[in-house]
């Protein structure tokens, strides 16, 4: 029996935040029909981890909706599955970083207007003070600059900086008028609406339900399946 997906969002209060999540998991669906792919959140929204796992019998593999590697992965979500049987559920790493993001971040961008040069481009990621996950955002930013062939910077929209506005304005005193802002988000909700209002030239909407996310999502699922030599399934290691 295939394992099911289990997708785990960060929750959000904005409506359109859960469509755009569930409409990446129609997408991943799509991708791979016959393969169960079914939500849960880390908050906010139901199910929640636990009430999703109630709900599934036999494998399942957690993928993580998040793009760095933060407290989430490496708390949160183990310390809910801790009651879990370790011989039928698996964790993924988080989404990020990947060329795959960098593909749709990239197509985002040019969504948005932004022209195909080499204009320097903020990246702007919702903030952590987990060393992993800025250094995962910064590996991103490295990522999309290769893909587009432009110079990235990095900024926050919480915690510590730069904020996305310091550095639009970093490359605007160093004689680069036109920036544009590539939100590292997946749906909409708080941080993507503070995102509106820099003065950035393009500001990219979050990435959504794009092909490449719900590929990477399979990628993810996929490098955990390992197959049982003796069964149509995954093995789990331990």
């Amino acid at each position: 029996m295939n394992a099911t997906l289990l997708a785990v969002a960060h929750g959000t209060r904005d409506p359109e935040g859960v469509r755009t999540v569930l409409a990446l998991l129609d997408e991943v669906r799509r991708l791979r029909p016959g393969l169960r792919v079914e939500p849960a959140w880390l908050g906010l929204v139901e199910p929640s981890v636990p009430e999703a796992l109630s709900s599934l019998a036999g494998p399942v593999i957690a993928v993580p909706l998040l793009l760095a590697s933060g407290y989430h992965v490496r708390a949160d979500i183990p310390a809910l599955l801790a009651e879990a049987d370790p011989g039928t559920v698996r964790v993924t790493p988080a989404l990020g970083p990947s060329p795959l993001l960098a593909d749709a971040l990239a197509s985002r961008l040019t969504e948005a207007g932004r022209p195909p040069d080499a204009t320097p481009v903020v990246l702007a990621a919702t903030g952590s003070s987990d060393p992993r996950a800025r250094a995962d955002t910064a590996e991103s930013a490295r990522l999309l600059s290769a893909r587009l062939d432009a110079p990235v910077s990095v900024a926050y929209a919480s915690g510590e900086g730069p904020t996305p506005a310091e550095a639009i304005s970093a490359w605007h005193t160093s004689g680069h008028p036109a920036v544009s802002l590539a939100t590292h988000l997946l749906a909409p909700g708080h941080f993507a609406h503070t995102l509106t209002h820099t003065p950035a030239h393009w500001t990219s909407a979050p990435l959504g339900p794009h092909p490449s996310v719900a590929e990477l999502v399979l990628r993810r699922y996929d490098a955990a399946a390992v197959l049982h030599p003796e069964a149509n399934g995954p093995a789990w290691a331990h």
